[in-house]
């Protein structure tokens, strides 16, 4: 079964998810585990994507857009969908919603921060992923 791990920001952090994001992604590549982050919104994902770029000026985090990047070669994708694993063993979910498939993965990392309409999305996920047998390990982060 999956392991669930959720990720929610305490209220006085001065991130966001993206940033939670970043973090997660460093300490999974660590590891040598590929990722895919599930973000079905275009802009946030582009967001995402040049906030791994300049994340931090010592590291590397060879990342790119499913249909933009060989999916083979890169070990951190960024997907609107959640279609496209491509053998990764972790998803990162940004979406609002339920991953699609999440019993394809080994982790599920899910992240919530303090956006009001972010935070309400993610107390139904929380729920929806104890309804569906998954007892959700609850992490709470101070950026």
């Amino acid at each position: 079964m999956t392991r669930v791990d959720f990720y929610s920001l305490e209220p006085d952090s001065r991130g966001d998810r993206f940033i939670l994001a970043c973090r997660l992604v460093e300490r999974i590549r660590a590891q040598d585990l590929r990722v895919l982050i599930l973000c079905p919104d275009r802009e946030e994902a582009r967001h995402l994507d040049r906030l791994l770029w300049t994340m931090r000026q010592e590291s590397f985090l060879p990342h790119g857009l499913v249909g933009t990047v060989d999916t083979d070669l890169t070990p951190i994708l960024i997907s609107l969908d959640g279609a496209s694993e491509h053998g990764c063993p972790v998803l990162l979910n940004l979406s609002r919603a339920l991953p699609a498939g999440l019993e394809r993965f080994e982790r599920l990392c899910d992240l919530v921060d303090n956006d009001p309409a972010v935070r309400q999305a993610g107390r139904e996920r929380f729920r929806a992923y104890r309804e569906r047998g998954y007892e959700p390990d609850h992490h709470k982060i101070r950026l």
